[in-house]
């Protein structure tokens, strides 16, 4: 019998999975269901790098993606290889402070948290249920994207207003990404040979969505995000930190409800409000090369503003042992790097220009030079961080 965890990360119109055998540490199965909702509905499957597409047309939502998957994992002859099941939630809210196993209970409380994150919970909920609906007999486990972020002190989730609306309405910052951020914090430390229980670092999880997150001996002390993955820095579709009178000004100028603003700082805005040609980092690069006045324009406040909220960041930590690029933009763009490094310069931060260049497409490794704080690219794999909380809980 095998001990391989099957991760289930549920979007509103994607379903992400990944088979993972959590002794080894390695992927034997990876698929993505898109355009789920949509009669052109598809699931794409890789496995020992090969790429298989199939078409959903025939049940093209949530619930045929996952017997898309269990029909694959059984022609594959891996279905019987899954012991248990992993999902990632994104907002846990103060009730979850740990990844933990799956009963009515939780999902009850998950659903309570659905207001806190309408765009995301629903969806999680909706890839639990179907995943307990065809497998079972199997223990299933949530973790949740906020829960790293719990150790947080109160000066730093609080917001200034009323208390009450913090005690009886749960308004605080409760910051995402935090299984990236636990896992790529870790890993680091392991690079830097720093004990984790004696460090100090800033990790910048990159990607259409993103986050920093300030990480005092292996706990989160401080992040960009807050009540809602919408503050913070600049990201793909996403303003980021936006005057909060600002919402009543683009309603009146523009005709929109609150909806309808909420909508245009979540989908219209950030890298492809400013560049007004893609929210993809890659094209925005590719313009700006070449000239293009709105993809500089846009390149030039992300890099500002994350290098800001690096510089912010470091005030809970006390020193800066270490900075940390993760994602696919912070993975991938040299060129943000060594922005944000030249920014960051008044810390100490340094960069080896070559090693910088040279670390993309899934090659890590230290970019700064031989003196201040250590700058360094470390890949992300929540899949991974979610499976071995899976085997944990479940062993």
């Amino acid at each position: 019998m095998s001990n391989d965890i099957l991760v289930i990360n549920c979007g509103s119109s994607s379903l992400k999975f990944a088979l993972i055998n959590p002794q080894t540490q390695e992927a034997l199965l990876t698929g993505l269901a898109e355009k789920l909702g949509h009669a052109d509905a598809y699931v794409t499957v890789k496995q020992d790098g090969a790429k298989e597409t199939a078409s959903l047309s025939h049940q093209p939502d949530h619930a045929g993606a996952m017997h898309a998957i269990i029909a694959t994992l059984k022609a594959r002859n891996l279905f019987d290889q899954v012991a248990a099941v992993g999902h990632r939630v994104v907002h846990g809210g103060e009730n979850f402070k740990a990844s933990t196993l799956i009963d009515d209970a939780v999902i009850a409380e998950i659903e309570g948290c659905a207001k806190l994150a309408p765009l995301h919970n629903p969806a999680n909920l909706l890839g639990i249920r179907t995943a307990i609906e065809c497998f079972p007999t199997l223990k299933q486990v949530v973790v949740f994207d906020t829960a790293f972020h719990q150790t947080m002190p109160e000066h730093a989730y609080l917001y200034a207003v009323p208390m009450s609306l913090y005690r009886e309405h749960g308004l605080r910052r409760y910051g995402f990404h935090g299984t990236s951020h636990r896992y790529v914090s870790a890993e680091a430390a392991k690079v830097l040979g720093l004990p984790l229980d004696n460090s100090a670092i800033v990790v910048a999880h990159l990607g259409n969505g993103a986050s920093a997150a300030a990480i005092l001996n292996g706990k989160s002390v401080d992040t960009t995000m807050g009540l809602t993955p919408l503050e913070g820095l600049v990201m793909g579709t996403r303003s980021g930190d936006i005057d909060p009178g600002a919402h009543a000004y683009i309603g009146a100028q523009l005709g929109l409800d609150l909806d309808g603003v909420t909508d245009l700082l979540n989908k219209q805005s950030g890298l492809l409000g400013l560049s007004e040609l893609s929210n993809d980092c890659r094209e925005i690069e590719d313009a700006a090369a070449e000239g293009h006045a709105g993809a500089l324009l846009a390149l030039n406040v992300f890099c500002y503003r994350l290098a800001k909220q690096i510089a912010a960041l470091t005030v809970s930590l006390g020193r800066l042992d270490a900075l940390v690029f993760t994602g696919g933009i912070g993975e991938n763009s040299s060129i943000i790097r060594a922005k944000v490094i030249e920014q960051l310069g008044f810390l100490g931060l340094t960069l080896d220009a070559s090693a910088n260049d040279a670390a993309i497409r899934g090659k890590a490794g230290k970019i700064s030079g031989a003196t201040g704080p250590a700058a360094l690219v470390v890949n992300t794999n929540e899949e991974l961080m979610i499976a071995l909380d899976t085997a944990a809980l479940t062993a």
